[in-house]
């Protein structure tokens, strides 16, 4: 595997956080160019889950940017809201990663297919609370990270693992920063 796309990746990968943290729509562009690197690391890698789930990030990143710019009442930016439904989430998350695990383990040469397919559905969950601007998907996103840091220091993939503990960190740190954003807006909405 070439070390050089994995470092821009990451590079690219923490660029998208770090926007994504700021509610900035350049999240998504940085994305995009991150999710596109990174689908040719987990090809190499054998961690096929994480392939299918960076193939459908490249959409996800198109989608997520129309969102934030006119998903907003009136068609303008978004705002931070609140998760409903956490056990519908967390219900999707395991059937799911019990699902495409099982497949994967049956049918590939996968290596850790259940843990690489809960990396993958638990981020397809927070990708989309993302998208919709919902503060419980960092709780998803630390979850998701915590494993993959896992996942990626046994595979030998070193500067993934290193991006997956800034994402880590990262995302306590968005976490606060758009729980910090809510409860202003909430608080400016009463006021009104």
């Amino acid at each position: 595997m070439d070390t050089t796309i994995e470092v821009f990746g990451s590079i690219f990968g923490f660029l998208a956080v770090y926007f994504t943290i700021k509610q900035n729509i350049w999240c998504w562009y940085f994305g995009l160019i991150q999710v596109i690197l990174f689908c040719f690391v987990f090809y190499t890698s054998k961690l096929y889950s994480d392939l299918i789930l960076h193939m459908i990030y490249i959409f996800l990143q198109a989608f997520g940017w129309y969102n934030w710019k006119y998903g907003g009442e009136n068609q303008t930016n978004l705002r931070v809201t609140v998760i409903t439904k956490v056990s519908v989430w967390l219900s999707v998350t395991i059937f799911a990663t019990v699902l495409l695990g099982y497949t994967m383990q049956n049918n590939t040469d996968a290596s850790y297919p259940y843990a690489d397919a809960f990396t993958t559905v638990a981020s397809l969950v927070a990708q989309y609370l993302m998208i919709k601007k919902v503060l419980g998907s960092w709780l998803f996103w630390i979850v998701v990270d915590v494993v993959a840091i896992g996942i990626y220091f046994y595979k030998g993939l070193y500067f993934t693992t290193g991006l997956y503990v800034l994402f880590l960190i990262m995302a306590i740190i968005g976490y606060l920063e758009w729980k910090k954003a809510y409860n202003e807006e909430f608080a400016y909405r009463i006021q009104i």
